[in-house]
């Protein structure tokens, strides 16, 4: 993979097609929420995250005009080569997921007058989650994935913005614009269109299948 430029590696969608050899899962991130969901599933896996500035890589999209699909495939294809270069051996998962409004992409908050904001911008409005999955051997992306869900904000006061911020405020600034929908974030939405695993950032039931096709997973 390009270091200079990590998100070349969307030259090879959708994949390249190979067969995966058997080798141990791992999930190529830091994810608290990745992380519970292939647990509670029952997968066995090992985790470790990449060293990469997504926001860097975002900001690189951006300035070559990607949209956010073409975007988080590629960081989550980037993500999973990565991880496949240091264990050749391993079948890697890799996934990303970027917060769409009219064209505004909107990154973790780093504080809570920043999640505050965010909030603010999203109140009473439609936005996209955009989630994409990657699967790389040896360095190679073998396969992708992208899914959207469509989120509606409620137009909630000044009052409930404030209590969740204060009694939320870890998931606040660990989530993309400040909400967690696993969690008390789930408040802020009057509607969502949507597969939840999408919403949660890991698009499992398509990451399964393809597991199943390759034998990774029992069939």
């Amino acid at each position: 993979m390009d270091l200079t430029n990590p998100l070349s590696v969307r030259s090879e969608a959708p994949g390249d097609g190979r067969p995966l050899a058997p080798g141990p899962l791992v999930l190529a991130s830091a994810s608290r929420t990745r992380r519970r969901l292939l647990d509670q599933a029952g997968i066995a896996y090992l985790a470790d995250a990449p060293d990469l500035d997504e926001g860097v890589l975002r900001a690189a999209a951006r300035h070559r005009g990607e949209d956010a699909e073409t975007a988080a495939t590629a960081l989550a294809a980037a993500k999973a080569v990565a991880i496949s270069e240091r264990r050749p051996d391993a079948v890697v998962i890799g996934a990303d997921q970027i917060l769409e409004c009219d064209g505004r992409w909107f990154e973790k908050p780093n504080e809570l007058d920043a999640a505050r904001a965010a909030l603010l911008a999203l109140r009473d409005r439609r936005h996209r989650l955009i989630s994409a999955v990657a699967v790389a051997q040896g360095g190679h992306c073998c396969w992708r994935h992208v899914d959207v869900a469509t989120m509606t904000m409620r137009p909630f006061s000044q009052a409930f913005l404030s209590h969740y911020l204060e009694t939320a405020a870890g998931d606040a600034l660990d989530t993309v614009a400040g909400y967690r929908y696993e969690g008390p974030g789930v408040q802020l939405f009057s509607a969502t269109d949507g597969d939840i695993f999408t919403i949660l950032g890991l698009p499992l039931l398509a990451l399964f299948a393809y597991l199943r096709e390759q034998g990774v997973l029992l069939d």
